[in-house]
């Protein structure tokens, strides 16, 4: 049926168009009626057709698009519900360890990773940490989001990320995982009593109530945990290649535990004081009482014998507090003096009297060793000292650096590189 239609709407006279249009037919004609609403014959900046048509083209995409990630939803809710029973149904498997949160814990939510951001390199020549930002060697900056009150911090082996301790608290203390790959950190322990971090970040141990834990890493997730009972005060302090070093409670020097053999540690060697570090040749350097009270000496202690010294030297006074960091070669350790300075002692001969030169302000926390032989560490002011042993043989005196972003009373932390061997490897 075709008529005329003269007034009502704006088009000229003629036949009516029929009700079935094609989809080309029908946007020549919203072109032309939009056409021929213009007042003026000027150009317009815009075709207003088409934009109407792109709007309509992008609602479309739009609602196609969110049946599909409604759908992507409904296939991961069914998929996790079929792991979940399949897996307690079986027996299978080590499970991951995790602890409770401390009160008042709330994790940050996911979505607000850490920003990353280039801006050249980095004055250390190792990650630094000040307060939740991470200043990585090769010249990042990150702000890691929920991270707070970093007391030690070690890089992972392969690159894979960072592993970070907060210090003690009412709550006990957390240990992050910080993915390399920019996404949000992760906490791995919470509210444990003690932890200690292997040197390439492939091992963790803990103190969990009457136990101590230990577990390898991967991933950012705890495998293969394993316990042994352990008296009140005895706390895990690092590492011998797989074993574990327990200190034990009221100066009753250090244990040795094969966690890969399971049952209970080795007896203590109880002239054990401290353990600075290990060796290339697996043995370690620690601090042991001497004959006379009030007295201590270096020595190279055998793990595989529980910690029997292989040679002792009493002519350098260390102090008792044990902080200090032995060389990635092995041939040098920086630990602090009983005179208010650090020393920087040559291992090559650790006999009657190795050699000790002063190397600047004391330690206030963990030393860091660049695999060029620089120590790194952080005094009481919060600056940053580097040891280098030929610039200290030369006669100089290391001085401490100011750490630029570093709130009052806060002090940056050097995050420990992992071995130039990692162990186990």
């Amino acid at each position: 049926m075709t008529g005329i239609r003269r007034n009502g709407d704006n088009r000229t006279d003629g036949p009516e168009r029929p009700l079935a249009v094609s989809d080309d037919e029908l946007e020549r004609a919203l072109r032309e009626t939009l056409t021929r609403r213009v007042v003026t014959s000027r150009p317009l900046p815009v075709d207003p057709a088409g934009a109407v048509l792109r709007r309509a083209r992008r609602t479309g995409r739009r609602r196609t698009l969110t049946g599909l990630a409604l759908a992507g939803v409904a296939t991961v809710f069914v998929t996790t519900g079929v792991a979940h029973f399949s897996a307690a149904g079986g027996d299978g498997g080590t499970p991951t360890v995790v602890l409770g949160d401390p009160p008042g814990f709330s994790p940050s939510p996911l979505a607000s990773g850490p920003s990353i951001t280039r801006f050249g390199p980095v004055r250390a020549e190792l990650d630094l940490l000040v307060g939740d930002r991470l200043d990585t060697s090769g010249g990042e900056r990150r702000q890691l989001t929920g991270v707070s009150g970093v007391e030690r911090a070690q890089r992972v082996h392969d690159r894979e990320g960072w592993l970070m301790t907060s210090a003690a608290t009412a709550a006990g203390r957390t240990l992050w995982w910080v993915p390399a790959n920019g996404t949000a950190p992760q906490v791995m322990l919470a509210a444990a009593d003690a932890v200690a971090v292997s040197p390439d970040g492939r091992q963790v141990a803990w103190r969990d109530g009457p136990e101590v834990i230990a577990a390898g890493v991967v991933a950012g997730q705890l495998i293969a945990p394993v316990r042994t009972p352990a008296p009140d005060g005895a706390v895990p302090v690092g590492f011998a290649g797989d074993a574990v070093l327990i200190q034990q409670p009221d100066e009753g020097g250090v244990s040795v535990w094969e966690r890969a053999l399971g049952g209970q540690p080795a007896p203590a060697n109880p002239d054990v004081r401290a353990v600075y570090g290990t060796r290339p040749d697996g043995r370690l350097v620690g601090l042991v009482t001497a004959d006379r009270p009030g007295q201590h000496c270096l020595a190279l202690l055998d793990p595989a014998r529980d910690l029997a010294p292989v040679r002792t030297g009493c002519g350098v006074k260390l102090a008792a507090d044990g902080l200090g960091g032995v060389s990635a070669d092995g041939r040098w350790l920086l630990a602090n003096g009983n005179a208010r300075s650090a020393l920087l002692v040559d291992l090559a001969d650790p006999g009657a009297s190795p050699a000790a030169h002063p190397a600047g302000p004391v330690l206030a926390g963990d030393v860091a060793w660049t695999h060029a032989g620089v120590a790194l560490h952080v005094d009481a002011t919060g600056g940053l000292v580097r040891v280098k042993p030929e610039r200290v043989l030369a006669g100089d005196r290391p001085t401490a650096s100011p750490v630029e972003g570093l709130a009052p009373g806060d002090r940056p932390v050097v995050v420990a590189d992992v071995p130039a061997t990692p162990d186990g490897a």
